[in-house]
């Protein structure tokens, strides 16, 4: 699957071990791990001279990341169907409640016409196959002015109208 960020597609050098997972964690392997497995391990990976990642599913509370936003490199969140929207909160919890300043990848159910409310909700990276770099620039752009405040720092029509 394409990985988009920063207008560009990258190379995705993370991998994902899952709660079944029998691989190892290999010192020198970048790697995201389940909110589960990743609270029991966490002792241990705070020492890793490799980058740790989580990966959110609908039903995780992003709170509980709160102690080890400062050295988590990437969260990921999971869209298992592109009609379940508790990833967007998710993304605005981490953001604007909890101030984490890594990576926010959308990864699953990424469609095109979810991209702009996405970056609007704090991601900065996206993993999909339903939509090309063309298509998610274009989406990123398409729409100029907001009604709502949101964690992207785009000013809203109507703190920009009334200067607040």
């Amino acid at each position: 699957m394409p990985l988009l960020k920063d207008g560009a597609e990258i190379e995705n050098v993370w991998l994902f071990l899952d709660q079944d997972s029998e691989a190892e964690l290999k010192p020198d392997q970048a790697v995201t791990l389940p909110l589960d497995r990743f609270l029991e391990l966490a002792e241990s990976l705070a020492g890793r001279n490799t980058p740790v990642g989580v990966r959110l599913v609908p039903e995780d509370d992003p709170g509980l990341l709160e102690p080890f936003l400062e050295w988590i490199q990437l969260v990921e969140v999971s869209f298992p169907k592109y009609t379940d929207g508790r990833g967007y909160s998710q993304a605005q919890l981490l953001r604007r409640r909890h101030g984490y300043e890594g990576e926010l990848r959308a990864v699953g159910h990424v469609l095109r016409d979810q991209i702009f409310y996405m970056n609007r909700s704090g991601f900065d990276a996206y993993e999909t196959a339903r939509a090309d770099l063309p298509s998610v620039l274009e989406a990123l752009n398409e729409f100029r002015d907001t009604y709502q405040p949101a964690a992207d720092g785009r000013v809203s029509v109507f703190h920009a109208r009334h200067g607040n």
